[in-house]
């Protein structure tokens, strides 16, 4: 996690060189979008770089427990942090770019209640499996008792874990994340296909309804890279399991934050350049 100034031990702090030359490069894509096109385009990647902080943010409110939660060991979800934070936000995505013709609000709010609803059906099966298939109670491994219900967990962890199941911090912190994540996604979504269906016109000498269906397939497969992209490094900036925004390691977002600001930016950039120029 160098590039976004942690050490190999995934520390909480952030190196002020690395935040510096991030911050060149964002000030960098956005000078360059703005001398091409200081409307529209402009005011995409600014779109686009809120979108990928959003998603990077909100990946870390996902209960994430990789292997250790498939065995009882460790609270969360038993998978990764990108493949959980994707199957969340894709699902915002998809929903927000099926309502994108409803309008700009529609579209945002079709969006995290997607990312939202899927994490909440997803926890909730978990804690299905959890407490009637393995036959273990909710109990978190990183606060003595939950912040929002008061429930304890000191007297149900058993010996040997981190806790085990999906606390109710977890679960909203989950439902929180999948909300985030759908809404950056569709945000990203929609401002590379306003850009696309603004410029690819001209570009290609053809009727604005004729690029609507290649616009739409830009837009989504650039969102979809961009999803993954800030997922990826939200990943690694947690290196491992979370618990949710009540874990020590949430306290590291904000070094998350500037790492998909600036990859979002640069992205961004090469994405509304494919058309502007």
């Amino acid at each position: 996690m160098s590039a976004l100034g942690g050490g190999h031990a995934g520390g909480d702090g952030m190196n002020p060189v690395a935040a510096v030359v991030g911050l060149v490069l964002l000030i960098l894509a956005l000078g360059i979008i703005y001398v091409l096109s200081p409307g529209m385009a402009f005011m995409a990647l600014i779109g686009v770089i809120i979108g990928g902080v959003m998603i990077g943010f909100g990946v870390h409110f996902v209960p994430v427990g990789g292997a250790p939660a498939a065995m009882g060991q460790s609270p969360g979800i038993a998978t990764g942090v990108t493949m959980l934070a994707a199957g969340a936000g894709l699902a915002g995505l998809f929903g927000g770019a099926w309502a994108a013709e409803l309008g700009f609000g529609v579209a945002l709010a079709g969006g995290a209640i997607g990312g939202g609803l899927m994490m909440a059906i997803t926890c909730l099966m978990v804690n299905v499996v959890y407490v009637y298939a393995m036959g273990i109670p909710a109990a978190s491994g990183k606060v003595a008792k939950d912040p929002i219900t008061g429930d304890t967990f000191e007297a149900y962890k058993s010996k040997g874990t981190e806790g085990h199941g999906l606390p109710f911090i977890s679960y909203v912190g989950g439902v929180i994340g999948g909300m985030l994540g759908g809404l950056g996604g569709t945000l990203i979504y929609l401002e590379l296909l306003a850009v696309y269906e603004a410029f690819l016109p001209a570009a290609l000498n053809a009727q604005a309804e004729q690029i609507v269906p290649l616009a739409v397939g830009l837009a989504g497969i650039f969102a979809v890279g961009l999803f993954l992209i800030n997922a990826v490094l939200a990943a690694y900036n947690i290196t491992g399991t979370i618990e949710g925004p009540h874990d020590p390691k949430f306290k590291r977002f904000p070094r998350a934050v500037v790492g998909c600001a600036v990859a979002s930016a640069v992205c961004g950039l090469f994405a509304i350049i494919l058309v502007v120029i």
